[in-house]
């Protein structure tokens, strides 16, 4: 296929898909080139001893209304990839918040004052919380850590235990401790505080592959695109007002990939020396997965539950997601002193963490763990992110940091792939 007239995709995870397929609806013919043999980057199915599963579980809510959108664009019905549920969230034996069918706001303040194992005053101060959150239309006046900021509008006991913390931990991937406030408040600003649906669970009935990815692929390749895979950039120039990428010309080129893989591209071009610069400044934070394979009739009692630790933050049961039954995944976000545990130490202790909560189970027959070291950037206060431009007409950028909106989510990354694209089609 011809490279003039293209425009090359550098990066095959769910920014860089997005953005190749926003730029095939309109007409525009796309090169995707992507390092790895699967699609998808940091969200995307492995193969594990042969139970196809994900490199790490994930959690997509109704506000995700730009993902929504995209995965409908490649012809796949979202109603057919997940289940949908209203927002519950269930800690055995310890906390329990259910959002009832009610329009918005009623089913948040509703399902506030209803929650099992938090007191009333708990209850009354999350609601007014949300409605002073509401009325400030969700801007701080300075931007502070989450804990701080809990802190201030006296957000204590179970609410803040097993809601806004570990919302924010979810959501954000860093602690509250050491979480961005506004960010959070922009996440809670769609969920929480937005219409109905906004709130609902999107627990998905198959691996990552086949809810995105495996569609994009399809899409592109039906409108005249192409993915070159396992393709590792390794040449990067202008040329003829255009960019060379591996020998290739294009009119222009997106990257689409992690910032910490920015330098191998962009060092040689003095012109991205403050781009490199501040992407230089950031730190990231590690996602764990664990897999347990129990038997087959061991079941959690909703497909997601909270875990009241020390260790352990959600747990999902595979069975509901397309995976066998009796495989249940347990996330482990952020640093923590699960970092220093070996993957055998790691899965016995939550498996009694699980059994402290759900009564006896049999062991585990099969373990795995994937740790992802540097799973997304920490989200701290007034963190300076790039958006899509750069210093050279024609080359832009997509991926979750560079959606200041957002933390590093699945959203963000859709978001930030959608408006490198409109930004090249616009021509600006």
């Amino acid at each position: 296929m011809n490279g003039f007239g293209q425009i090359a995709v550098i990066g095959a995870g769910w920014a860089g898909l997005a953005c190749a397929v926003e730029l095939a609806a309109a007409g525009r013919p796309v090169t995707v080139f992507e390092a790895s043999r699967q699609l998808g980057g940091r969200a995307r199915s492995v193969d594990l001893d042969g139970h196809v599963l994900d490199n790490g579980q994930h959690l997509l809510v109704g506000a995700y209304a730009e993902t929504l959108r995209q995965i409908r664009r490649t012809g796949a019905d979202p109603a057919q990839l997940f289940w949908r549920q209203p927002l519950r969230l269930d800690y055995p034996g310890a906390f329990r918040l259910r959002l009832p069918d009610l329009p918005a706001p009623w089913h948040l303040a509703a399902g506030l004052l209803a929650a099992e194992g938090a007191g009333w005053r708990e209850k009354l101060s999350a609601a007014l919380f949300m409605q002073r959150l509401k009325f400030d239309g969700f801007r701080l006046r300075r931007d502070t850590t989450v804990s701080e900021w809990l802190d201030a509008h006296r957000q204590r006991g179970a609410i803040r235990r097993f809601l806004w913390e570990p919302l924010c931990l979810a959501a954000l991937n860093t602690a509250p401790q050491n979480a961005s406030a506004q960010i959070f408040a922009n996440v809670l600003r769609d969920s929480l505080g937005g219409p109905r649906g906004a709130t609902d669970l999107l627990l998905q009935r198959s691996d990552l592959g086949r809810i995105f990815p495996e569609h994009a692929a399809r899409y592109l390749a039906e409108h005249g695109g192409e993915i070159r895979r396992p393709h590792r950039v390794r040449e990067l120039l202008r040329q003829d007002n255009g960019w060379r990428v591996d020998g290739r010309h294009f009119d222009q080129a997106v990257l689409a990939v992690a910032p910490q893989h920015l330098p191998a591209l962009l060092a040689a071009r003095p012109v991205h020396e403050p781009l490199l610069r501040q992407v230089a400044e950031y730190d990231y934070e590690p996602i764990a997965t664990v897999y347990l394979a129990y038997p087959e009739r061991v079941r959690l009692p909703f497909p997601m539950l909270g875990l009241t630790g020390p260790l352990g933050q959600w747990v999902f049961d595979r069975s509901h997601q397309g995976g066998p039954a009796g495989m249940l995944a347990f996330v482990l976000s952020a640093r923590g002193a699960w970092e220093d545990l070996d993957d055998g130490e790691l899965a016995r202790a939550l498996h009694t963490e699980l059994c402290a909560q759900l009564g006896p189970l049999p062991p585990p027959h099969w373990q795995r763990s994937i740790r992802e070291r540097r799973a997304t950037f920490c989200c701290r206060p007034n963190l300076a992110r790039p958006g899509h431009l750069t210093g050279e007409r024609g080359l832009w950028l997509a991926g979750d940091y560079t959606c200041a909106d957002y933390p590093a989510t699945i959203e963000g990354a859709v978001r930030s792939g959608v408006a490198a694209a409109r930004a090249v089609l616009a021509g600006r």
